[in-house]
């Protein structure tokens, strides 16, 4: 069973949310749109209107200058989600609660967003793979935003940890193996598979995604007291006022994280620069017991990449165990690792016996280069002669994705590859990059 904790990141206003023991919050909301309006209070109108002149909100004035909308009302955004419901079995809906998320993030988090936003790509490509194969919303990969902001090695108050915010024992029960080594509730994809298993019991259970969702957060104890307390009502919003503060802060901070990663462009966030896509790794099977600082000497990788894309060896070190061990690493030096295996193993290289191949007057002619071969070393050479660098001086604004699509059919892992800035997630204005060009 789980239970659960307010977690201290990046984008909510105030708070992230993970498992463990409820800690208050300043931004709280018991009421919605839905709720009577005999039942709303003095602290259900300082939610939504206070909230709108403390933050200036563009649901009631003009969007800030930076922004590639003219106006954003309250219509507007009625009509996006009404959008994004119909493209998801999820309860997208409008009210004054995840209108006030919207609203608190959009004019105090943008970059937050916008880094996120960079992290996305590499950590959205496994969750859509493993919410896919378990048949579930893939819209439920958000949810890893508002418990983690995308960072694998988060850990909470009480102990939770990882993408998904798995506590030790759920984790188990979920079969993630948790070593002096090894900890795999840090690990992507084995925490995004278990976290795919829980969802689809927690929907089973209760039969509503944003009731799934709250237990997720809180546990389904929890839940099923607020349904009773409720006389019975299956409807999140209904309930919410009997659920734990943060579970009623989870569901809609969800749904405003949903939104701005859909519509982020119509409020002028983009990705900033993203260190690596999924796209540009792979795996390699490892054999034997070998440190990071051993992998990082022999291929050169930078250190901190290497952690990030490894976060489950908890100390630098992978084991030696029964069945081999998984690393990933950049695909560019997948091939590196291969031809340097034995010096990473310490395994002395067996000698090889040299061949001697004798030229007979009859095969001699075939150790001469035919025509064909000749003329394709010319091409080759005349190919690589049309290749040409220009320099592009990096400006106030630019990131490597901006900078991708100046140029047709250039991607960022190429430009990464030409000037040899992996791990680096700024480059600063200023900067010269060379962009391979072919001339005529």
């Amino acid at each position: 069973m789980k239970t659960f904790v307010c977690f201290s990141l990046l984008i909510l206003p105030f708070t992230f949310f993970a498992q463990g023991v409820p800690y208050a919050s300043s931004l709280t909301s018991t009421t919605t749109s839905e709720t009577p309006a005999a039942t709303v209070t003095y602290a259900d109108e300082v939610d939504t209107n206070l909230m709108a002149k403390l933050y200036n909100s563009p649901l009631y004035e003009n969007t800030p200058k930076n922004t590639t909308t003219d106006k954003f009302t309250v219509d507007i955004l009625k009509l996006r989600l009404k959008n994004l419901d119909k493209n998801t079995p999820l309860n997208v809906r409008y009210n004054t609660t995840v209108e006030s998320y919207i609203n608190t993030y959009l004019n105090t988090r943008k970059e937050d967003i916008s880094s996120l936003m960079d992290k996305a790509t590499y950590y959205f490509p496994i969750f859509e793979e493993y919410l896919d194969k378990y048949d579930l919303p893939l819209e439920i990969k958000y949810l890893a935003i508002v418990e983690s902001a995308l960072e694998p090695t988060s850990k909470s108050q009480v102990g939770a940890k990882g993408l998904w915010q798995f506590m030790y024992h759920t984790g188990k029960q979920f079969g993630l193996h948790i070593t002096s080594y090894v900890d795999e509730r840090l690990d992507p994809v084995k925490a995004t598979e278990a976290a795919c298993q829980y969802l689809e019991s927690l929907h089973e259970t209760f039969g509503d995604w944003d009731l799934a969702l709250a237990a997720y957060n809180s546990g389904p104890g929890n839940v099923s007291k607020a349904i009773r307390r409720s006389g019975g009502s299956k409807n999140y919003w209904t309930i919410r006022r009997y659920l734990p503060l943060e579970t009623q802060q989870y569901v809609p901070a969800f749904y405003a994280t949903f939104y701005l990663f859909e519509y982020g462009e119509k409020h002028g966030i983009y990705p900033k620069n993203a260190a690596i896509t999924f796209f540009e790794t792979d795996t390699i099977h490892v054999k034997k017991k070998v440190s990071f600082q051993k992998i990082q000497q022999e291929i050169h990788i930078d250190n901190a990449l290497l952690k990030k894309l490894n976060p489950q060896y908890k100390l630098g070190i992978i084991p030696a165990t029964e069945t081999s061990n998984v690393l990933t690493l950049p695909k560019s030096l997948i091939g590196k690792f291969i031809s340097t295996e034995h010096n990473i193993y310490n395994i002395p290289k067996k000698r090889s016996i040299s061949k001697h191949i004798v030229a007979t007057a009859i095969n001699s002619d075939a150790l001469l280069p035919s025509t064909k071969q000749t003329n394709r070393v010319i091409q080759k050479k005349n190919i690589t002669a049309q290749k040409k660098f220009l320099l592009y001086t990096v400006k106030k604004g630019d990131s490597l994705f901006l900078i991708s699509k100046k140029f047709p059919g250039v991607t960022i892992h190429q430009i990464r590859n030409w000037n040899n800035i992996w791990g680096q997630s700024y480059v600063r204005p200023g900067t010269q990059l060379k962009i391979l060009t072919i001339t005529e």
